[in-house]
């Protein structure tokens, strides 16, 4: 019967914690992705900003490789403003429970993409005009020149 207990004990104390509440054989350490380039943009990211080294420190601690971050960033950045970079909050995303008021508002939206689009039409055909005015102005300057210059060659 000793035996048996000192068999269970044995079981016991290869899998209990430490005495400072860690497992003794994997220290805090172990569990992360210590790859080359990891260690490199977290060191890269302490001596340029060190939040950045900070912030790589713990993603891997948590196992994951650098190279996943720019996913890892853009999926949140979506989850948080319903777009991808750069264009904010989507428009059909609503906090509104109201399904007749968020169609409402997605036509709004819809209205105010249609004249901004027009606006910027419009402003490329008026300089596409100019430049064409600007041609015509400078070939009849030109033709009114040739017209009235005594010293142009007649064949």
């Amino acid at each position: 019967m000793i035996s048996a207990n000192n068999s269970t004990m044995d079981n016991a104390s290869q899998h209990s914690d430490g005495p400072y509440g860690r497992r003794s054989r994997a220290g805090c350490c172990a569990r992360g992705n210590w790859s080359g380039l990891n260690i490199a943009a977290m060191v890269l990211g302490f001596v340029f900003f060190w939040p950045l080294g900070l912030a790589v420190l713990f993603w891997n601690i948590s196992g994951r490789s650098v190279k996943d971050i720019p996913e890892a960033v853009q999926a949140k950045w979506s989850s948080m403003f319903g777009g991808p970079f750069g264009r904010g909050r989507r428009h059909g995303s609503s906090d509104s429970e109201n399904s007749v008021f968020d169609e409402f508002q997605q036509t709004q939206y819809d209205r105010i993409s249609e004249i901004k689009e027009e606006i910027k039409n419009r402003a490329r055909s008026f300089t596409d005009f100019r430049s064409s005015a600007r041609r015509r102005a400078e070939e009849k300057e030109f033709r009114d020149f040739m017209a009235g210059n005594p010293a142009r060659e007649d064949d």
